[in-house]
């Protein structure tokens, strides 16, 4: 008997509640984390033949941030870490999506993303494992869908943050079970699912994204307390240090009026390329490329909040002929 539409809707709202529906992945047992994540952000480039080479693409639903080459972009919303041992659990808001090119109208949806990172080891620590809410036909399951390597990543740590670099991630036997049985292709434990560049912010200090420090603000033992920062509603407004600049070289855009602590996406010429973290004042600040390959003329950076209540602001500058 053909479904009935109402049916089919009632179907993929019930999926989207249980993809979205908060506490998708269970934290992990054990001593709560010292510092809980207060922003930041998981890059993941899964451009590998395991997914591309199988007409495989992975795109993400916001607030997480599709960009170009097989990038995705999700926020951190939550979590801890413990600076001392590199250690961390790091929520991660948005949906993403495996699609076929044979097979469009089947999804795979995998929503609850949480990273679970050990610390302690060399380079980027003991390695640790990518936590998925998956959902087909109407049913979510909780996966462990890939893990790292140790010592497979480069870890850095500030006064304000924390940040792993070439994160590579691998299938698991369950996740390369739930991917032959959504695809038809045959996975296998350890095929490649990509690569994380993963930022978290853990307090005070220089925040998540290492841009602009807050303001010292000293304070006399006499003199009174500030009052508590309020959440702003102003409209951003964005500018670059540089109006022209040759192919190669260097921009750095600047942003203010968003609310402190703000996850903010910088996109160039409409390509989102960066994420910052405001400051305790509502400040961003980002240095970036020019690339080699730009064209002459104008060019514009675009500041936007992800969850695009305080609006864009937009610089623009111009690249002129290298001389």
């Amino acid at each position: 008997m053909a479904k009935r539409p109402g049916a089919v809707a009632l179907a993929v709202g019930a999926a989207l509640c249980a993809v979205l529906s908060p506490g998708a992945a269970a934290a992990q047992e054990g001593e709560a984390l010292p510092r809980e994540v207060s922003g930041g952000y998981a890059n993941w480039d899964t451009d590998v033949p395991g997914l591309t080479g199988r007409g495989i693409a992975l795109t993400a639903d916001r607030p997480a941030v599709q960009g170009a080459a097989d990038r995705s972009s999700f926020p951190a919303t939550g979590g801890g870490a413990d600076p001392g041992t590199g250690a961390a659990e790091v929520e991660l808001g948005g949906i993403a999506r495996l699609e076929r090119s044979a097979g469009p109208g089947d999804p795979l949806v995998l929503g609850g993303l949480r990273l679970e990172l050990s610390g302690g080891g060399d380079g980027g620590g003991d390695g640790g494992a990518l936590h998925v809410r998956a959902v087909r036909d109407g049913r979510a399951q909780e996966v462990t869908l890939a893990e790292f390597a140790a010592g497979g990543a480069e870890l850095a740590v500030r006064a304000g943050g924390m940040s792993w670099t070439g994160l590579r991630a691998s299938l698991t036997d369950e996740g390369a079970g739930l991917l032959s049985d959504w695809s038809g292709e045959r996975f296998a434990s350890g095929d490649a699912l990509g690569v994380l560049d993963v930022t978290a912010g853990t307090g005070a200090g220089d925040g998540a994204s290492g841009d602009v420090p807050p303001s010292p603000t000293p304070t006399a033992p006499d003199t009174p307390a500030p009052e508590p920062q309020r959440e702003r509603t102003s409209t951003p407004v964005a500018s670059v240090a540089h109006s022209s600049l040759a192919p190669g070289e260097e921009q750095r855009v600047t942003g203010e009026g968003f609310a402190p602590g703000a996850v903010v996406l910088v996109a160039i010429d409409g390509d989102t390329r960066y994420q910052a973290v405001a400051d305790a004042e509502g400040r961003i600040a980002r240095a970036f490329p020019v690339y080699a390959t730009a064209v002459e003329g104008g060019h514009t950076v675009e500041l936007s909040a992800v969850t695009g209540q305080q609006g864009a602001a937009v610089a623009q500058f111009t690249v002129r002929t290298a001389n």
